[in-house]
């Protein structure tokens, strides 16, 4: 029995344009998350690793979070949990934006007394929508330009 044969270019994918801003958006969307996590260790608001995958709003509303915190005694410990999805890509041919949708865990990821480490009485923790928009900058960067955060059990 024989093969058929294939040439190179038969077997080769590329992926669209769509296809690798949606990769790239959800890698600067997770880059986000992990460096709010570590910064929030310590409430650390002008940690230069937020700006490392956010700007505009998502930053500003990031560093406001974190200096409340740094203000009220407040830490965050653990890691939210994550399953992101690209939601859509605008334009298809030539990708600037790409809106990300996500059910995000805050079971183990919850605020402490910086102090003693006690539980702030900030609720359990849980499901939750999260949705966000990721920008192509004129640099040529992907960074998460706005999001937002529903309700513990919207998803």
């Amino acid at each position: 029995m024989s093969v058929p044969s294939s040439s190179p270019e038969s077997s080769f994918w590329k992926p669209s344009e769509a296809e690798i801003a949606g990769k790239k958006a959800v890698e600067v969307y997770l880059g986000m998350w992990r460096n709010m996590a570590t910064a929030a260790r310590t409430s650390n608001w002008q940690s230069p690793l937020l700006s490392q995958f956010a700007t505009g709003t998502a930053l500003t509303t990031i560093s406001r979070g974190l200096y409340t915190d740094h203000q009220n005694g407040l830490v965050t410990l653990g890691e939210p949990k994550l399953s992101p999805s690209v939601a859509g890509v605008e334009p298809e041919d030539a990708p600037t934006l790409v809106r990300i949708s996500d059910c995000g865990d805050s079971t183990n990821w919850l605020k402490y007394d910086a102090k003693t480490r006690l539980a702030a009485d900030d609720g359990p923790g849980g499901r939750r929508s999260i949705s966000a928009v990721v920008t192509k900058q004129a640099s040529g960067q992907w960074m998460v330009s706005d999001f937002a955060v529903k309700a513990v059990g919207t998803c």
